[in-house]
């Protein structure tokens, strides 16, 4: 992945634009959560595991949407579900954990995003993230929206924004917004589970590659050119086509692709499942707990 350089300037495998931005995000919320905290309302110190979290979080965007992974995934379908799996399973619930209540409320205060909250739903982000992210992996439209840079822009921002709103319900810090029980939590994140696996087991089990940009060269041609600089047709007529960088046929790279994608998913899902759970099992002993001690001592005894 490293030897891309090789072959394609430092500047396009390594976005140095997308990362100084990325960098800025962290100073940014560094600044906001430590010297100037005190600027908000009902602010608290933010954990060295929230910041940790954030800084992970947006570097991993960043490789993803602007480092090698993303000019990898123009090579190899595994790459591109990887970079999938990493923007939309991965990066969001970090990003949400690791933003504190109190700015959550501060932002979320505003007239627009508190209209937003009508339109709110548990199921419906569900749905609304899960078919979106199938929809991209019809043929057609995948090897549409990746040749036509406009619509990829526009088609990766709303499933990000679908992502982080399915991710909501299950991490966000803010229990005025967030009212799913932790049982229903459970349920939920079960669900998107099911959701996402008909997309994957499509494109494991297809007997054929499906996707044109990962076979056919003048598509592959076509979606580089807009990730590198340059006259793509030009710099890329020396090679076969994607495959002069993929470590597999293509059928085999489609399948491990979707592997990959369901292993990331089921992983990250059964790790934030074990998250709630942890959180729901210590509120109920708690209450126990708090039960017990309110009980008169004779009812204890007795």
């Amino acid at each position: 992945m490293f030897g891309l350089t090789k072959y394609f300037s430092l500047y396009d495998v390594w976005s140095p634009l997308f990362l100084v931005s990325s960098v800025l995000v962290i100073i940014l919320y560094l600044g906001v959560t430590g010297p100037f905290r005190d600027r908000f309302a009902n602010s608290e110190p933010v954990s060295l595991r929230q910041k940790v979290m954030f800084i992970a979080g947006v570097l991993l965007f960043y490789l993803a949407q602007g480092g090698p992974i993303n000019m990898m995934s123009h090579m190899m379908f595994t790459f591109h579900m990887l970079m999938m799996a990493l923007s939309y399973i991965i990066v969001p619930p970090l990003i949400l954990l690791s933003v504190p209540g109190w700015m959550w409320r501060f932002l979320l205060d505003r007239k627009p995003l508190r209209r937003l909250k009508k339109f709110t739903h548990p199921i419906l982000s569900a749905v609304l993230f899960n078919v979106l992210f199938s929809f991209y992996h019809v043929p057609v439209v995948h090897d549409y929206v990746m040749t036509h840079y406009t619509e990829h822009i526009i088609y990766y921002i709303v499933l990000f924004i679908a992502a982080a709103l399915m991710w909501w319900w299950v991490v966000a810090p803010v229990p005025e917004w967030n009212t799913l029980a932790d049982v229903k939590k459970m349920g939920y994140i079960f669900l998107n589970g099911l959701l996402i696996t008909p997309a994957c087991a499509l494109i494991i089990f297809a007997s054929d590659p499906l996707f044109a940009t990962y076979v056919d060269k003048d598509a592959w041609i076509e979606a580089m050119g807009y990730c590198i600089s340059g006259d793509p047709a030009a710099m890329l007529a020396a090679f076969d086509g994607p495959e002069f960088f993929n470590w597999f046929n293509p059928l085999e790279d489609q399948q491990l692709g979707g592997i990959l994608m369901k292993l990331i998913q089921e992983t990250m899902y059964g790790c934030i499942l074990g998250y709630v759970f942890v959180h729901w099992f210590r509120r109920e002993g708690k209450d126990d707990d708090d039960f017990v001690e309110l009980m008169p001592e004779g009812q204890m005894n007795s």
